[in-house]
C-alpha cells in the first residue's frame, strides 16, 4: 500500500447526495483513496457504510480508510485524529491529523505513513486550529514530518504551492462533498506537477 497524493475525506453533513453516491462521482472523477471519517455514526451503522464504499473503491484498485482507531475492521488502514493515542496493533498503513509542530514530531516517532496537515487556508470546517498556513507556514511545518497531505481551504489552484512547499499530496473534503465532480481538477492539478522529490522511510521499511 502506498501513501496517497489524493485523499477524499467524507462529511454526509456537506454530502450532496447519499455518502455512496458521492463517493461513486469523486471516484468517476479520479479519486483512488477515501478517508470514512463519520464518526458520529453508531459503529454498526459505520461499519455498513464502510462495506458500501467498498464496494465502489475495490473495483477500481482504491484505498479506503477508517477514521480513528475505535471499532477499525481488521485490515484497513486508519487515520488517527491529534488526540487518538496509537493502535497497540499497527494497522497496515497510519495516518494522523496534525496542526503545529509539535503534533507533527508526534507522528513522525511513531512512524505514521502520512499526516494531514490544516488548515492550508480559510475554511469553515476547521475552527479553532488558527490561521492559515499558506505556502510559507506549509513550508517552515514539513521539514522531517511523514509525508503531508495539505488540508483545508485547498483548491485545484493551489495544488501546485502545496507541493512546492513540501506537501506529498492534498487531502479534500468539503469540495467534494459538495460538488464530487470537482475531483477531476484536483487530479488534474496533481498529474501536471512535479512529483514530490521527498523520500520517508516507514516503519515498514518501505519508501514513499
Amino acid at each position: 500500500m502506498s501513501v496517497p497524493r489524493l485523499l477524499v475525506v467524507t462529511d454526509r453533513t456537506q454530502a450532496a447526495r447519499p455518502l455512496p453516491e458521492v463517493v461513486a462521482g469523486a471516484v468517476a472523477a479520479g479519486a483512488r483513496a477515501v478517508l470514512l471519517r463519520d464518526k458520529d455514526l453508531p459503529a454498526a451503522d459505520r461499519a455498513a457504510l464502510a462495506h458500501d464504499l467498498r464496494a465502489v473503491l475495490d473495483p477500481v484498485g482504491g484505498l479506503l480508510v477508517w477514521g480513528g482507531a475505535a471499532s477499525a475492521p481488521a485490515g484497513l488502514p486508519v487515520h488517527l485524529s491529534a488526540a487518538d493515542p496509537f493502535p497497540p496493533v499497527r494497522p497496515p498503513l497510519v495516518g494522523r491529523s496534525c496542526h503545529s509542530a509539535a503534533e507533527l514530531a508526534r507522528a513522525a516517532a511513531e512512524g505514521c505513513d502520512w499526516v494531514t496537515l490544516s488548515p492550508y487556508g480559510a475554511t469553515a470546517s476547521k475552527p479553532g486550529y488558527g490561521p492559515a498556513l499558506g505556502p510559507a507556514g506549509l513550508a517552515a511545518l514539513v521539514r522531517g514530518a511523514p509525508p503531508v497531505l495539505a488540508l483545508g481551504g485547498v483548491r485545484p489552484g493551489d495544488v501546485a504551492d502545496c507541493l512546492a512547499a513540501g506537501a506529498s499530496g492534498i487531502a479534500v473534503m468539503g469540495p467534494a462533498m459538495r460538488d464530487p465532480a470537482v475531483v477531476a481538477g484536483y487530479c488534474a492539478a496533481l498529474a501536471a506537477a512535479p512529483a514530490p522529490a521527498r523520500r520517508w522511510v516507514g516503519t515498514d521499511g518501505g519508501r514513499v
